[in-house]
């Protein structure tokens, strides 16, 4: 039987817990918070998503949590789990939460998530930790997914649940000796991965101020970007980049390769207002620069191979995925419905498109592909074109018939209803 999930702030019976850690500010205080608030045994576990390409960064972070206490920290290196199940069906559905965020922090929630779940049934934990805030969109992915795989573990939120501030972590984090890579004079919080990179919190806050050069790391300034456009070629299979400028690479690699392609030259920073899962409006700023390059090239090939009723059809399909993906419903029934129908569009999305990368902007500049619907002899006003444009009044003539009835009919009605009125004299 299925039960409404009870949420708890505190509980009396936890002696394991696991904790979703990833270095950073929020839990790397209550790393050391669970342990003095519990008295329990902590396991820290960390995704590798492709948030750095430091050999030391994991290493680092294990490290860290070791000395904080932790008996157990798990490194997962997740980059090709991460891409093959997570940004592959996102890049076949042209994922853009309002046309904007192509969805690189939301979709890595669920695998997080998950691999909590996983390490918390191996080591017979109580709880699984995570440092969200009650004013976030990642409270809903993290919970919501471990309650639908795991509903018998408990979560721990006390960023959310004790309403902690920043300002008060900090001031907690020096307290107790904890590094951070913050501090209450650039208070940015940022996650990365190998889809793209999120910037939040300090000036960024004020909607009217310009984003300072500080915030971003992985695009230059579009005009300081080289004064030379750069082509890239992105060869596709069923929807799925395979080969970079023709070389065959890992969907990871690929991806991170391209990132830094696109950066140098500006691509991929985006700063949008955002409608969260909470009711809140926030001002979002991104850097997605393969992101932006990928779906730009794999909406212009869908498009290429596809008939004109499954590209109308597709667009809504793929607002309707990125709206779930965000909310944090990717095990909804309704997620695998649209997979399915993806999945099937994508089918012959097969073949290459040439873009061009020029201080800032991304523009498709050429396409190829065996399944292309473009046929030149049709389309060309050459001569030797084979379009029967003879055809075409029979076309226009049924095409608009309905049109020009109901115009017709509402007229001889309108003149009608005026001739039924009586006149009205004045002297």
């Amino acid at each position: 039987m299925i039960t409404n999930y009870s949420y708890k702030i505190d509980y009396d019976d936890i002696s394991k817990c696991v904790l979703l850690y990833s270095g950073g500010l929020d839990t790397s205080v209550l790393l050391k918070w669970l342990g003095e608030k519990y008295g329990c045994e902590v396991i820290t576990v960390t995704l590798d998503v492709g948030q750095s390409k430091d050999p030391n960064y994991f290493k680092k972070i294990k490290e860290k949590a070791l000395m904080l206490g932790v008996k157990k920290a798990y490194i997962i290196d997740a980059k090709k789990e991460f891409a093959d199940n997570y940004v592959a069906k996102a890049i076949k559905a042209n994922a853009m939460y309002e046309d904007s965020y192509p969805l690189s922090t939301a979709i890595a929630r669920p695998l997080q998530a998950e691999w909590g779940v996983k390490i918390a049934i191996k080591e017979k934990a109580d709880a699984i930790a995570h440092g969200c805030t009650g004013k976030g969109n990642d409270q809903v992915r993290f919970d919501g997914t471990i309650m639908t795989l795991a509903p018998f573990l408990k979560i721990i939120a006390p960023i959310r649940n004790r309403s902690m501030h920043r300002d008060d972590e900090i001031a907690y984090a020096k307290k107790h000796g904890i590094p951070v890579p913050v501090d209450v004079d650039s208070p940015y919080s940022v996650d990365e991965n190998l889809w793209g990179r999120s910037i939040e919190c300090g000036i960024l806050e004020d909607p009217e101020k310009e984003p300072p050069p500080d915030a971003f790391e992985w695009t230059v300034d579009p005009k300081n970007a080289p004064d030379t456009p750069e082509y890239v070629e992105l060869f596709f299979e069923e929807g799925i980049p395979k080969a970079l400028n023709g070389e065959e690479m890992e969907l990871w690699e690929l991806i991170m390769t391209l990132n830094e392609i696109a950066g140098k030259h500006g691509v991929g920073r985006v700063d949008h207002m955002e409608d969260r899962i909470v009711g809140l409006k926030s001002r979002e700023i991104y850097e997605v620069p393969a992101a932006t390059v990928i779906i730009m090239a794999h909406k212009d090939l869908e498009k290429t191979v596809n008939t004109i009723h499954v590209n109308h059809m597709k667009p809504i399909i793929d607002k309707q995925w990125s709206f779930m993906a965000y909310s944090g419903l990717w095990y909804d029934p309704l997620m695998s419905a649209l997979n399915a129908f993806i999945d099937k569009v994508n089918e012959f999305v097969t073949g290459t498109v040439r873009m061009k990368l020029y201080k800032g902007s991304a523009i498709v500049v050429g396409r190829k592909s065996d399944y292309s619907l473009y046929d030149k002899a049709l389309a060309t006003y050459e001569r030797g074109q084979t379009f029967s444009q003879k055809s075409s009044p029979g076309l226009i003539d049924l095409w608009t018939l309905q049109t020009r009835m109901i115009n017709q009919i509402q007229k001889r009605k309108k003149k009608a209803v005026i001739a039924s009125k009586p006149s009205i004299m004045t002297e």
